[in-house]
């Protein structure tokens, strides 16, 4: 792999660090432009309720969505001093994963996996997961991620399960989307070479702070035209398409890195 000193934007957050440092080491200029900012809302009540409908029973499923939305369920509870107590309950149920990030979260605790979403780990692969198990009338426990997924609980609901939802962070903007901003006009002027999606909140949040100055179509025209576009997923990719931009690299597998691995192959051809 090599990037022969291009210069790549990086969108994610959590992971920017390592992705950055990826480019680097093969050549290429990082920038590093966090898109999203990940919110803890306050749940306490909210989670307690969840807790107490556990231990009492009334849950007889529970859907996880990402790893931050199990850490969140998790610490939300240790302060409550009740981590031990929510622990035991989820050893209880079935526990379905949308894919491995959750999944590694829940088997830390010693928590059994009844099933899990496969590759590329879209709502589609959950569903399909969790359409073994008969739901018909059951209490249905569903953590999402940063916002709420309503085609999972609408197919839940459509066969016949009840719900017991929660949304226990957010997506956000940045403070401070300064960078974004710049991001935007250097796209625009066609001084990035490549951009890396690794979640469909990014795309959305860059057309936010396009439409503010009015380029939405000035960036549309940019990333499609000026410069290469890697996403990691389908999910990415729907939400990219959903703004006209057709993205040049999808990986084979839905990792940072064939992610990058596919971009350098991309370049160098």
């Amino acid at each position: 792999m090599d990037f022969s000193n291009a210069r790549i934007a990086v969108l994610e957050a959590r992971m920017s660090g390592e992705m950055a440092d990826l480019l680097r080491r093969n050549g290429g200029q990082a920038w590093s432009v966090p898109a999203v900012r990940e919110a803890l809302l306050d749940s306490s009540d909210l989670v307690a309720n969840f807790i107490d409908q556990l231990v009492a029973g009334n849950i007889s499923m529970v859907v996880f969505f990402t790893g931050v939305g199990v850490k969140a369920l998790l610490q939300e509870a240790d302060q409550a001093g009740r981590r031990v107590e929510l622990v035991e309950a989820l050893r209880q149920v079935t526990v379905v994963c949308r894919g491995p990030k959750p999944s590694a979260v829940v088997r830390k605790e010693g928590i059994p996996i009844a099933a899990s979403a496969q590759e590329p780990y879209t709502s589609t692969e959950l569903l399909a997961s969790l359409a073994p198990f008969d739901v018909t009338a059951q209490l249905v426990g569903i953590v999402h991620y940063g916002e709420r997924n309503a085609l999972v609980s609408q197919a839940l609901q459509e066969r016949g399960a009840r719900l017991e939802e929660l949304c226990l962070y957010e997506w956000q903007l940045p403070e401070d989307t300064a960078a974004l901003r710049n991001l935007v006009q250097e796209l625009i002027a066609g001084r990035v070479d490549a951009v890396v999606f690794t979640s469909q909140i990014q795309v959305r949040h860059l057309f936010v702070i396009a439409a503010k100055t009015g380029q939405k179509q000035e960036l549309t025209t940019a990333l499609n035209t000026k410069t290469i576009i890697a996403s990691i997923g389908p999910t990415c990719t729907g939400v990219l398409e959903e703004y006209h931009v057709t993205p040049h690299v999808i990986p084979e597998h839905p990792k940072m890195g064939y992610l990058i691995k596919a971009l350098a192959e991309h370049m160098h051809a």
